[in-house]
């Protein structure tokens, strides 16, 4: 039977996501299961990754059952998740614990500790700063208040590595991901001894690194038997969903980049080498020989969520429904949102700030604002935000004048315009923008169905709208976002207070 077909598997912030791709980067089916995130304290973001393994054995038969392939004919299959999740497991091959997301916050002071005594050497081996989000801090938290946990740890995963070790059985890693655990040297391209020793962590307890599109492995009979896959389907590494994500959106070349919509906002822009700065995270890229540099908001689909769950969503109602309400409102309110301005931190905020005490707001309101205006402040807002995170970069000088627009907000062609006119850059839409896609492609290269990574984008990708900064609307975003900056800086220190009294 023709082994015409790619599988890519991406675990999201709250779902997974089976795709299966053509090789002239069709999309034949596609199947989604949530997965639900457990914070038993504030600040807290857990997964238990069963329900990962639970979910591909769910999607996986609705793909190929909604593409009509059958499993024989899938020729390879790639991952990706988001990057620093731990997955600790004992001797006996058993999860310890639930896994740590990106978004936990509970190792804010272990990573504050590091910045401390460590932060200048941390950032040039490990190309990033200390924070909450890396795995360093994380497993620093657990050694104190969990050394249990810590002592009876034999391997650590990153979350897509776990899930792609259900299928092979083997442990490895990518460049991206090991960069992500903030234990790796990313000049040398090896795992640090002396990032590891900060926490005293274990070095044996880290898996091989090989390149993302690896073959590692193939699908056992046991995971066929579970999953409805075919036993003996060649298995790919994949990497990180930023980096899969980049390249499956067509940003390959030093100087483009993404902007995207998600859970979190972020901005990203490719080039050969990292940028080593406090405000700055450096990834390797898929593309090899090149990195990928971020800076990123903290709340973007979370916000947009919390204004639909908290104010647009009736009892019982379809939420899908309430977010097509809700861009409709947006879309009809006028541009500036008759001064109402929104500063999306309601998770605390990354770049500039790095700040997990400050708090969400709307600034500006009068009677005369109704929903609508409170929608198109915060696509505003979030725009905004990104503005402040792309200044970062161009003050690396790091800079593009067009960028691959993903993630869920993407959607909204409304909130596209928005994010181009107040960054000042065109937004390119490219036709598939899924994490899942772009694992699918790097499968197809890692068994030489493309000739390499850049025949694979050249080949599949393509953009199916262009939203051009309006002058216009340019200029007044320009002042906009002078009095949005001042103000959040002018509230620091109220957030600060506003933070401490609501601890006591």
């Amino acid at each position: 039977m023709a082994k015409n077909w790619l599988m890519g598997i991406d675990i999201g912030a709250g779902s997974l996501k089976t795709m299966i791709v053509a090789a002239d980067g069709r999309v034949g089916g596609s199947a989604a299961v949530d997965i639900n995130t457990h914070s038993a304290h504030p600040g807290w973001s857990e997964q238990d990754p069963s329900d990962w393994w639970l979910a591909l054995c769910e999607t996986v038969p609705r793909a190929l059952a909604q593409a009509r392939v059958k499993p024989q004919e899938i020729a390879a299959i790639g991952f990706s998740a988001g990057a620093h999740t731990p997955v600790l497991e004992d001797a006996a091959g058993k999860v310890i614990r639930p896994a740590i997301l990106w978004s936990d916050g509970r190792s804010s002071e272990e990573a504050n500790e590091l910045l401390e005594k460590f932060g200048v050497e941390i950032l040039a081996t490990g190309c990033n700063r200390p924070a909450p989000t890396w795995t360093q801090s994380q497993l620093l938290w657990l050694a104190r208040h969990e050394p249990e946990t810590i002592s009876r740890a034999e391997r650590l995963y990153i979350a897509k590595d776990w899930l792609r070790s259900r299928l092979t059985g083997t442990w490895e890693t990518d460049p991206t991901e090991a960069v992500g655990t903030l234990l790796f040297d990313g000049a040398k391209n090896f795992w640090s001894e002396r990032l590891c020793s900060m926490i005293d962590w274990d070095m044996r307890k880290l898996p091989p690194i090989v390149k993302p599109t690896s073959v590692v492995g193939t699908v056992t009979r046991a995971a066929a038997y579970s999953s409805g896959l075919a036993a003996g389907t060649p298995v790919v590494c994949g990497s990180s969903d930023t980096s899969v994500e980049a390249f499956g959106a067509g940003a390959i070349a030093q100087g483009q980049g993404t902007v995207k919509l998600a859970t979190a906002a972020a901005v990203s822009i490719i080039g050969c080498e990292p940028h080593l700065h406090p405000t700055l995270i450096n990834y390797p890229f898929v593309m090899p020989g090149h990195w990928y540099t971020i800076t990123a908001t903290n709340s973007c689909a979370s916000a947009h969520r919390w204004l639909r769950d908290r104010f647009f969503l009736e009892q019982g109602g379809n939420g899908a429904e309430a977010f097509c309400v809700m861009d409709r409102l947006a879309a009809a309110a006028v541009p500036g949102a008759d001064g109402l301005l929104f500063h999306p931190y309601l998770q605390g905020e990354r770049a500039p700030y790095w700040d997990p005490l400050l708090r969400g707001d709307f600034v500006g309101m009068t009677f005369r604002h109704d929903r609508g205006h409170f929608v198109r402040a915060l696509y505003e807002g979030i725009a905004f935000s990104l503005r402040d995170a792309l200044e970062q970069l161009r003050a690396q000088n790091l800079d593009m004048c067009e960028a691959r627009i993903i993630g869920g907000g993407a959607r909204s062609a409304t909130w596209r315009q928005i994010v181009a006119d107040i960054l000042g850059i065109s937004m390119l839409v490219p036709r598939v923008t899924d994490a899942s896609f772009g694992a699918a492609l790097i499968a197809g290269v890692g068994i030489g169905v493309f000739a390499d990574e850049g025949a694979a984008a050249e080949q599949c990708v393509s953009v199916i709208a262009r939203h051009d900064p309006d002058s216009a609307r340019r200029s007044m975003y320009e002042e906009m976002y002078g009095i949005y900056h001042d103000a959040a800086l002018q509230l620091i220190q109220v957030n600060h207070r506003l933070s401490a009294l609501a601890k006591v």
